[in-house]
């Protein structure tokens, strides 16, 4: 029952947080010194993603790299901080879904080993109540040999001990 509950409530989480981070984008142009900041992240992403094209293309890489204009700059930024929002948001409801997960892995385990110790309890008090049973049998057994196989047959005679005395009924 939790479960589904669960899973939806992740789902509108991840649907819940691309309208707050598309507010971040639009937010991220209009604060002046948040804009400085994300048009320098903006800057180095670009420098950093053209270094490994060309390197990858096996191009030069000692070149001047020409900056973005300031608008471009800005929409990359926002567009960076709004993935990385959506993606951090999903990174933690993966998290949250795998530790739950193994907590309740945790939980059956540990049942697991609960009823293990609960069948060898019960296997130890069955070994012992057959050990007492054979003991039981073997005691009638000891009778039935004194008294021979008529004595076995015969009821009327009261039953003979073991010092050979009876006991008449």
């Amino acid at each position: 029952m939790i479960l589904p509950v669960l899973k939806l409530g992740t789902l509108a989480l991840k649907t819940f947080c691309k309208p707050i981070a598309n507010r971040l984008k639009k937010e991220a142009g209009l604060h002046p010194r948040y804009r400085q900041f994300i048009i320098n992240i903006a800057q180095a992403n670009h420098r950093f993603t053209t270094t490994v094209q060309r390197r990858i293309y096996g191009h030069a890489t000692n070149v001047a790299i020409r900056p973005l204009d300031e608008e471009k700059a800005v929409q990359a930024a926002a567009d960076l901080i709004g993935e990385l929002f959506v993606f951090t948001v999903a990174a933690a409801a993966v998290t949250f879904e795998v530790q739950r997960s193994s907590r309740s892995e945790a939980r059956k385990e540990e049942m697991r080993i609960r009823e293990l110790q609960e069948m060898k309890q019960r296997d130890e008090e069955l070994a012992k109540e057959v050990e007492l049973l054979k003991r039981k049998l073997e005691d009638p057994e000891k009778l039935v040999k004194g008294r021979g196989l008529a004595g076995l047959f015969n009821s009327r005679h009261g039953h003979v001990f073991q010092d050979g005395k009876t006991n008449s009924t």
